[in-house]
């Protein structure tokens, strides 16, 4: 990474030239307001088309072991950013068999020759797409949040950083009864991290009892999260859980946006998901089998739900969205 090549990556970004057809950028599906995702539950690409999942949040996302909601072999930015561009099923970025234009239309920008030039100055003809994604990963390595409220309160040393209320909900978050730092855990409040220096952690996903589509625990196609990589049935519904930093601006939930707002998030989870059935099944994938078994359920009251939530919302980062809003280019 260099200052020049995130330069570079921040211009490229935000530029809806880097498409097939020029009509959307990375930043089009990964907006600052909305701490990098779109406010909608399923992204769109390039022509309205529809994918089948929702954009991830962005928040630090350096730190993450995998990338995406359920590619265990996604475990780089620089290969992550080649399913955006170069998907077909459906089509995103729709670089696919326009790598040409694209190139042509950076060649003929004096400024973005200029930038290109300057953070790649060994390379004699730098415009190229393997310079694009070395780029933009060192941009997106620099989406960096860490200032929230509860940052100030547990790490800046701000004792009166956190209200009663938020406090109160930071003590049911990190409860043995709720257990929900047992997914969403350390710093990034989500599942395994890594740093340079740390030793490369196994990746984590999980079911979460979402959908129960056979009385088997079969999650609808093509949504049928690690299992669509490994074919395994005990891999059926498990995604990785994704950070929780920002998470009041990145409404609706889950990989597919099926759950609209953060109190039905809590009550998902505190029936234990939606189809978590006790029932024998024939064959080997039950709801039980599958579904994690930290999904056991619990009970809030009308003042948990409300303290829960005040604490949520107190890992927005008011700073990190802000100059983020400030660094988008027009």
């Amino acid at each position: 990474m260099t200052s020049e090549k995130v330069e570079l990556g921040r211009l490229l970004f935000y530029d809806p030239r880097l498409s097939g057809d020029s009509t959307i950028s990375c930043a089009t599906c990964h907006q600052p307001e909305h701490a990098f995702t779109d406010g909608r539950g399923q992204a769109e690409g390039i022509g309205g088309s529809i994918h089948p999942r929702s954009a991830m949040s962005l928040t630090n996302v350096a730190y993450n072991t995998t990338l995406g909601w359920d590619d265990p072999n996604l475990t780089r930015l620089e290969d992550q950013i080649l399913v955006p561009l170069y998907n077909t099923d459906p089509p995103e970025m729709g670089v696919t068999d326009h790598e040409n234009e694209v190139l042509a239309r950076f060649r003929k920008d004096p400024r973005m020759v200029h930038h290109f030039r300057t953070a790649f100055p060994e390379d004699p003809s730098p415009i190229i797409i393997r310079n694009i994604i070395y780029a933009l990963a060192s941009f997106e390595r620099t989406l960096i949040s860490g200032n929230s409220t509860y940052d100030r309160w547990a790490y800046g040393g701000k004792a009166d950083g956190l209200d009663e209320v938020q406090r109160a909900g930071a003590r049911l978050f990190f409860s043995k009864r709720l257990g929900c730092f047992r997914c969403h855990g350390g710093f990034n409040f989500s599942g395994p991290i890594q740093y340079e220096g740390s030793e490369s952690p196994e990746a984590r996903f999980h079911n979460t009892g979402l959908y129960d589509e056979d009385g088997q625990g079969a999650y609808p196609e093509p949504n049928t999260g690690l299992h669509r990589h490994t074919g395994e049935s005990f891999d059926m519904g498990k995604f990785r859980a994704p950070t929780l930093r920002n998470i009041a601006l990145t409404a609706p939930y889950m990989h597919d946006g099926s759950i609209p707002d953060l109190d039905a998030v809590l009550d998902h989870y505190g029936v234990g998901g939606r189809h978590r059935l006790h029932r024998p099944q024939e064959g080997n994938i039950t709801v039980e089998s599958i579904t994690d078994p930290l999904m056991t359920g619990f009970e809030l009251s009308e003042d948990d739900t409300r303290q829960l939530i005040a604490f949520l919302h107190a890992l927005t980062d008011e700073t990190f969205v802000q100059e983020s809003k400030q660094s988008a280019v027009p």
